[in-house]
């Protein structure tokens, strides 16, 4: 049978998953690659450019996640009428999720500046509180467009054409290292603006990105079949209402997340400017392995969409399993790497010292979680694939918000673990995670696969 756990069949689905999640993993290592290069080139000003960057980074980081949780919904709706062959449904639901990514994203910015006045509660000095709150106002003129460019690359993604988020984040890459170097350093007669170039160029980026893939759309043949430009379409609530309602959820779990990482970043900022440097730059590396497993799981998304739509729920079973085994592979050689090299990694992005120093320490526990990350990641796309959202999103808000932060707090400010006690806490939510969305993937797939028919 072709979707029994045999090594032939295994090996193929592992060769078509990678078809699919290689341009996804090199796109979203490029856009990660804009946060390193933000706080890698910050790093070399000083450490207070580097503190505030690393602060308003944290906050831009949980407001951009989540608008990405919420316009994921189109991966899924996607999926599913492409596996079922309605096609003819596609370009309706492009052009409202569109408006919807409208909407998503200016609310996505007033949220994100008023998120500003938490620095003024916090232990700061106050350049680095105005270097901070400066760079998420400035930033945040890239949310709308980064919002509709989710939308378009849903629709790309599960359709099956993944190159062109590969080469448009690569092409979005080299322009935010550019517009950096040109304004943090002051480059080319233009003023040094330290941490708030980087705020620049990366806003600008994201209006970039949209731009070359409405034209992408245009100009390629693939997308003529589902083309979703043909006519002016007004928003039609019931059908962003109903997106939302698949959205949202995946929005609230990646908040769970990305906020329990932002609140820590937070937190340990009132342990001075060595603790948060080197806090951000162990979070900013081991976002950068995180890409692999989470694009597996966006190529997840669209695998087990198209399995379902097609009625086949062994044949999603299958897929699913194959990818989180993936996903758990990757995070093995990830944890490797992270202790052998972690010394030459925290002097990539910092000549201080000091900051070296704390940073290799924070990258043990940075390794020890990659497994149960890369785990929580593939089953929970891997459901989402299925159109269940909602008890992704328990999970998390459980995993995080009741195990990772208030361990966290008690060891890291209880007993002045500083971040090394923080960071505790997130190995141990994180590992929650993993087991109870192993165990809900394990329970949904039986179910449909006995049920013989896919439920929407």
């Amino acid at each position: 049978m072709p979707h029994t756990f045999t090594l032939p069949n295994v090996r193929r689905e592992i060769a078509s998953l990678w078809q699919l999640a290689w341009p996804v993993l090199i796109g979203q290592l490029a856009n990660v690659g804009m946060g390193v290069a933000d706080v890698a080139m910050t790093g070399h000003t000083s450490a207070d450019e580097l503190a505030a960057v690393s602060l308003g980074a944290s906050v831009w980081a949980i407001v951009l996640v989540t608008v990405t949780g919420v316009m994921m919904a189109v991966n899924s709706i996607v999926a599913h009428d492409v596996g079922a062959g309605a096609l003819a449904k596609v370009p309706h639901t492009v052009r409202q999720s569109l408006w919807m990514g409208l909407g998503v994203g200016v609310v996505a910015a007033l949220l994100a500046n008023l998120a500003t006045l938490v620095f003024d509660h916090l232990y700061l000095t106050p350049h680095v509180q105005r270097q901070a709150a400066l760079f998420v106002h400035i930033i945040s003129i890239g949310l709308p467009p980064f919002a509709a460019y989710r939308a378009l690359y849903g629709y790309s993604t599960s359709i099956n054409q993944t190159k062109p988020v590969m080469v448009i984040a690569l092409l979005g890459l080299l322009f935010n290292v550019f517009v950096n170097w040109l304004l943090v350093f002051g480059h080319w007669g233009l003023p040094a603006l330290g941490g708030v170039g980087c705020a620049v160029s990366t806003g600008l980026c994201m209006w970039l990105m949209l731009g070359a893939m409405l034209a992408w759309l245009r100009l390629a043949p693939a997308y003529r079949a589902t083309y979703p430009f043909t006519h002016w379409e007004w928003p039609h609530w019931p059908e962003i209402r109903s997106m939302l309602r698949l959205g949202l959820p995946i929005g609230v779990t990646y908040f769970a997340e990305v906020s329990a990482f932002g609140a820590v970043s937070l937190l340990v900022a009132r342990y001075g400017v060595v603790e948060v440097s080197a806090h951000q730059i162990a979070l900013n590396f081991s976002s950068l392995t995180f890409m692999v497993p989470l694009s597996f799981g966006i190529a997840l998304i669209t695998r087990v969409g198209q399995s379902m739509g097609e009625g086949d729920a062994v044949r999603a079973r299958f897929v699913a399993w194959v990818g989180v085994g993936m996903a758990l592979a990757f995070g093995v050689l990830s944890a490797a790497a992270m202790v052998l090299l972690r010394h030459q990694i925290a002097a990539a992005y910092t000549s201080d010292l000091a900051v070296q120093a704390l940073c290799a320490y924070l990258l043990l526990f940075a390794a020890l979680f990659q497994l149960s990350d890369a785990t929580q990641v593939a089953t929970s796309s891997a459901i989402r694939g299925y159109k269940v959202t909602r008890q992704p999103m328990l999970i998390q808000l459980l995993a995080f918000w009741g195990f990772a932060l208030p361990l966290g707090c008690w060891l890291g400010l209880g007993h002045d673990m500083a971040a090394a006690g923080f960071w505790i806490g997130l190995c141990i939510g994180l590992t929650v995670a993993a087991v109870l969305l192993s165990w809900a993937l394990q329970r949904l797939s039986v179910r449909k696969v006995a049920e013989g028919k896919t439920v929407f």
